[in-house]
């Protein structure tokens, strides 16, 4: 009947639940769906990764936009299998190898299992929408970054619910799935987001470590994007030596 909307479009047209891990690409979703005007909870996991400190980064920056912010914690050290789960190595890559195949920082199933967990909130809060700030240009080469895997979990998610079966499913959206990591610290620039209280190392410290693949992606992205990374580090690749130096910087 026209002129009446379903209680899921009531509740859930302007919320969504956005995944938050305290790195880049997730900060800058955090800011771009907020200035979409949804009403947002951040959803943050420690699921046993090596280190706090971009759960740190994560409160940090929820706090700076006044959002709700959830922690869940699980034990995906458990299961293991991957260097941000157990007390395997985190290989110290060349650059141009990044991304050609599946690392041993790749978690096995944790897209799957963080956001099956994002769609149980997002039904229970009324959120029509989870966001994640996956990206498959500049990245590791995790299978569940793909489009296909979005493809996929969409059509899952919207059998897998009630809100989904009664015709109103709730979608996940990942905007930065073309974007190369230039291209979303641009999109951070423009929206002014923290990214100085970012974390995206792989590797805990007082400072980043610059030998890891995200060290390594993020400093190519701020190359790229003609900016410089607030974030100290303990070394630069020697790529972002030279670029540096180009702009005059003395290292």
């Amino acid at each position: 009947m026209r002129g009446l909307v379903s209680m899921q479009d009531q509740l859930g047209k302007n919320k969504a639940v956005s995944l938050l891990s305290g790195g880049l690409d997730s900060s800058t979703m955090l800011g771009y769906v907020l200035s979409k005007g949804y009403e947002v909870t951040a959803l943050s996991f420690d699921y046993g990764q090596r280190h706090s400190r971009e759960l740190i980064s994560a409160k940090n920056i929820a706090k700076y936009y006044g959002v709700s912010h959830k922690i869940l914690k699980l034990d995906l050290r458990a299961i293991g299998g991957s260097a941000l789960t157990s007390d395997l190595e985190v290989p110290d890559v060349n650059i141009e190898s990044i991304g050609k195949e599946i690392p041993v920082t790749y978690v096995p199933a944790r897209n799957t299992i963080l956001l099956s967990i994002a769609l149980g909130l997002a039904e229970t809060t009324g959120a029509s929408k989870i966001f994640i700030g996956a990206n498959d240009i500049d990245y590791s080469g995790y299978p569940d970054c793909r489009p296909e895997y979005f493809d996929s979990i969409n059509e899952t998610f919207r059998l897998a619910t009630k809100v989904g079966v009664e015709g109103n499913p709730i979608k996940v959206e990942a905007p930065f799935l073309r974007y190369s990591k230039a291209d979303i610290i641009k999109v951070a620039h423009e929206l002014k987001v923290p990214l100085e209280m970012t974390w995206s190392c792989y590797n805990g410290g007082e400072k980043a470590c610059g030998r890891c693949d995200s060290c390594k992606l993020r400093l190519k992205g701020f190359m790229e994007a003609g900016l410089e990374d607030p974030v100290e580090y303990e070394h630069y690749p020697d790529f972002y030596v030279s670029y540096l130096k180009s702009r005059g910087k003395r290292i």
